[in-house]
């Protein structure tokens, strides 16, 4: 138990460096934004932060899906097109419709989104404490994870987490 409360720390401390602050002009509670550096990093670290989660918990771990993770990357761009988060496209797809068209041959088994001026680290947090995005990541059937984003030129960046079997 101890070995895996070291990993998740530093799972957490991982994702808490792969942010840095900038104003946004208040539009955050801290009136701070965060601009995601290391881009190309950014899945593998929520990825290592989910499986540590997961194992914790007993749960099988997950591994990233280039077909979830482009399900996941066109929803974060239509929610900030359409100045909402929520689970359907502006063209009325639902999130099983997105990852059908991606020619993911498993299930789709859930997805958890966001909209925030917060990092990856915060969006996690936030998502396990709610108990159905909790549920999508901690899923013990779930073999697959796409995950993706958009930020805004004003900071605001949109999350999606899609999990499949």
């Amino acid at each position: 138990m101890k070995r895996v409360l070291l990993i998740v720390v530093a799972a957490v401390l991982t994702l808490a460096v792969a942010c840095t602050p900038v104003p946004n002009g208040g539009s955050s509670g801290s009136g701070k934004a965060y601009r995601i550096r290391n881009a190309d990093k950014v899945q593998f670290r929520m990825l290592d932060s989910v499986n540590a989660l997961r194992q914790a918990s007993g749960n099988p771990v997950v591994q990233l899906n280039g077909q979830l993770n482009a399900a996941a990357a066109t929803h974060s761009r239509d929610m900030s097109v359409q100045n909402r988060p929520w689970h359907f496209g502006s063209d009325g797809s639902s999130p099983l419709d997105r990852v059908a068209r991606t020619g993911y041959t498993g299930t789709m088994l859930g997805e958890a989104i966001s909209e925030t001026y917060e990092g990856e680290v915060e969006t996690l947090s936030a998502w396990m404490e709610d108990p159905s995005t909790r549920a999508v990541i901690m899923d013990p059937k779930a073999v697959n994870l796409g995950f993706s984003w958009f930020q805004e030129s004003n900071g605001k960046i949109w999350w999606t987490l899609v999990m499949g079997g």
